[in-house]
């Protein structure tokens, strides 16, 4: 029988049609279908006024707006958790250790893991004495229970990498020297058990001085305390090539894709590229010195998240850590942004139980 056999079915099936055309279109105006990432912001050519930096007459920088800033507390009479000072490391370079003791370690007998910690920035912002930084020192030795030594070290661009690692180094040498000088580290510092800890720059920097010190081979007798391993904090590390992290994320604000390459750009040493050893530790001879990492025994922690633009390369450094057989462990939660743990006390609470647990397993 025809479709419209008649002039009421034909009214029929036309009012159909017409209402299921009108649904359709309305449900396809307000449904969102994926799309693909915007395309990344034009970036500034110049990388000094892409991050905002201004010459001084004397060579150094100034760097805009000056982030807060919080100072020690080592009266033990004064009601905090965790007590803290200031100790010179090198006068003509500028730099020093803040060190944190949680208060109930005076009345134990016991020493506690030490932390060596490095701070973000991009190599080239911020310092130990950051107000962010000092909380987040503050509670990671108390949640964790830990010493924690807190490092200052030069910044780019005035002084370009490899000088924070050279700090880094040079900080682990102070530390095994100074040990019997300071109560704090003499009584309370376990130096057989040490940790490099960093978060964004300060993990690429606690990961390359690793690499300088194990360089050493197994040789513990040139004065550096006895490291067990390495905390990486969404590490800071980059490549020619885009991640498809970093092209999903290309315009996340807490480190854009400009921002990004411009602070390699004034960090790296002049003239090298993004694959230079400092920021991919994945290519050229970058695995070969992973392996010296396995035969130390050391243990690597590597954490992350989804919003974070550089997680890839943050989870390829895991994979390449695991072919090579060093003990790593891979920490990776979803969404949050880089940083995130420098600004939420309950992420950053969650890390220190992370850290907690690393440090105290034997995996």
């Amino acid at each position: 029988m025809p479709l419209f056999s008649s002039p009421s079915s034909k009214c029929f099936w036309i009012t159909l049609i017409v209402f299921s055309l009108s649904y359709y279109l309305l449900i396809a105006k307000s449904t969102t279908f994926p799309t693909s990432p915007p395309p990344p912001k034009l970036c500034n050519k110049n990388p000094y006024k892409q991050l905002n930096l201004v010459l001084n007459k004397n060579g150094s920088f100034r760097r805009g707006s000056m982030p807060p800033e919080s100072p020690p507390a080592p009266d033990p009479n004064l009601p905090t958790k965790v007590l803290s000072k200031d100790l010179p490391i090198n006068k003509s370079k500028g730099t020093w250790a803040r060190i944190y003791l949680p208060r109930e370690t005076l009345d134990q007998n016991s020493k506690l893991p030490l932390l060596v910690f490095f701070h973000g920035g991009g190599f080239i912002f911020l310092s130990a004495s950051s107000t962010i930084f000092h909380e987040f020192c503050f509670n990671m030795a108390n949640d964790v229970v830990a010493v924690v030594a807190s490092i200052e070290y030069r910044l780019a661009p005035e002084h370009r990498l490899p000088a924070a690692y050279e700090d880094a180094v040079e900080a682990l040498h102070w530390i095994k020297t100074n040990q019997e000088e300071d109560d704090w580290l003499r009584y309370y510092a376990d130096l057989s058990n040490v940790f490099l800890v960093g978060s964004s720059a300060g993990g690429n920097i606690a990961y390359n001085a690793g690499l300088r010190l194990v360089a050493t081979g197994s040789r513990y007798d040139l004065g550096i305390p006895k490291i067990q391993g390495l905390i990486l904090i969404q590490p800071y590390f980059g490549g020619t090539q885009m991640t498809g992290s970093e092209m999903r994320l290309a315009n996340e604000p807490h480190l854009s894709l400009c921002n990004n390459y411009a602070l390699w750009e004034l960090s790296l040493p002049v003239g090298a590229d993004r694959d230079h050893e400092y920021c991919n530790p994945t290519v050229g001879d970058g695995p070969k010195k992973i392996e010296m990492i396995r035969r130390l025994g050391w243990r690597v922690l590597v954490t992350g998240c989804g919003g974070d633009p550089l997680v890839d390369r943050q989870m390829e450094l895991v994979k390449v850590m695991e072919m090579k057989g060093v003990k790593v462990v891979g920490h990776f939660t979803a969404g949050d942004y880089h940083g995130v743990q420098d600004t939420d006390t309950f992420k950053a609470k969650q890390l220190y139980e992370v850290v907690k647990n690393f440090i105290s397993s034997r995996y």
